[in-house]
């Protein structure tokens, strides 16, 4: 059985409970939902497009520190609790990733944790 080891960055903000910022299994790398919280812990309030640029950078640090990248993400879900933010969020989603572009879920929720407007977790495949 492949063993299971937590990935913690600086790079990203801490886990706000009892979970691991990310954690990989063999050649699979997961990250815990990201919201627009700085490395600091203070949350972006300005805007969806600031907001996914925050996400998206924590999501990009925590794959990068288990050995990751952003052209390995096999599966992206993205939580927003506005589907019409959908077209900004997807804007800047999109400059994230190159040919082919993950497979991704998207809903809208009702709340998020620290009222976030928007979450984002990926799964990433890297040969070991």
């Amino acid at each position: 059985m492949t063993p299971i080891e937590p990935i913690q960055t600086e790079g990203a903000p801490a886990a706000l409970g009892p979970y691991a910022q990310g954690a990989s299994a063999g050649e699979w790398v997961f990250t815990s939902g990201q919201i627009p919280l700085t490395p600091d812990g203070d949350l972006v309030t300005d805007g969806p497009e600031a907001a996914a640029r925050q996400v998206l950078d924590n999501v990009r640090a925590i794959l990068a520190a288990g050995g990751a990248s952003m052209a390995d993400v096999v599966k992206v879900t993205l939580y927003l609790r506005d589907m019409g933010d959908f077209a900004a969020v997807n804007a800047v989603y999109a400059t994230y990733f190159s040919d082919p572009p993950p497979a991704r879920t998207c809903i809208e929720a009702a709340r998020l944790p620290k009222d976030a407007i928007l979450e984002i977790d990926a799964v990433a495949r890297v040969a070991r």
